[in-house]
């Protein structure tokens, strides 16, 4: 996987390009502000692109509008975007377009899962950060949909929405395929939702369901 990395941390960005290099990726070019990523992308035909949500020289959403414009220009190139605090605007705004992915600068310290979400991403999925997922999720009262599934129905479309597939979720849970399967059955008729084989369909269709009801 080739990658280039926007960061203006010096450290972060020299750390994120060490990090995909030992998992054995490239690392095409590393920039401090997202003012020459477009000609990064260009030049170097990357396969994932990994931003700071907030780059100079404003510090507030250089880095989602850098993402939104890649992915106008290369929808096939997977973008994901790392943020200091949960946005959920940004990240429910950007994930509707395939190939992202939004995590929280914590989730670079658990290597294996963020690597995972950025592989991901790069085929094409989606990555939402658990606690983006659980803000999301957050609102609800007696009489949401949401109120009507069992505790581990809910943990299953909170890694759902994630982005995780049946097999990552049954890893993740330590249950069998079949039995996440079941539970997803479950999930998806409780909250009136289409079953769906395509893993970026179904979280868009989980997001679009809880934006719906949070409306």
């Amino acid at each position: 996987m080739r990658v280039v990395i926007a960061e203006d941390q010096v450290l972060l960005r020299a750390g994120l390009g060490r990090l995909f290099e030992d998992g054995g990726h490239e690392v095409v070019a590393l920039l401090g502000d997202a003012d020459g990523l477009m000609r990064a992308v260009a030049a170097t035909s990357p396969d994932l692109v990994v931003v700071d949500v907030r780059m100079p020289p404003t510090f507030t959403d250089e880095g989602a509008r850098a993402a939104r414009e890649i992915k106008q220009e290369h929808p096939g190139l997977g973008v994901l975007v790392l943020s200091q605090h949960v946005e959920t605007v940004h990240a429910v705004a950007l994930v509707k377009l395939g190939g992202f992915g939004y995590l929280l600068k914590d989730r670079v310290l658990e290597v294996s899962d963020f690597l995972a979400a950025a592989e991901r991403v790069a085929r094409g999925g989606s990555a939402l950060d658990p606690q983006v997922v659980a803000t999301l999720f957050s609102d609800t009262g007696d009489d949401h949909p949401l109120a009507a599934l069992t505790d581990r129905e809910r943990t299953v479309l909170e890694l759902m929405a994630e982005g995780l597939t049946n097999t990552g979720i049954a890893k993740r849970l330590f249950l069998s395929e079949r039995t996440v399967e079941a539970h997803v059955r479950h999930v998806l008729g409780k909250l009136d939702m289409p079953e769906s084989e395509d893993d970026h369909r179904r979280v868009l269709a989980v997001l679009a369901h809880v934006q719906a009801t949070h409306a």
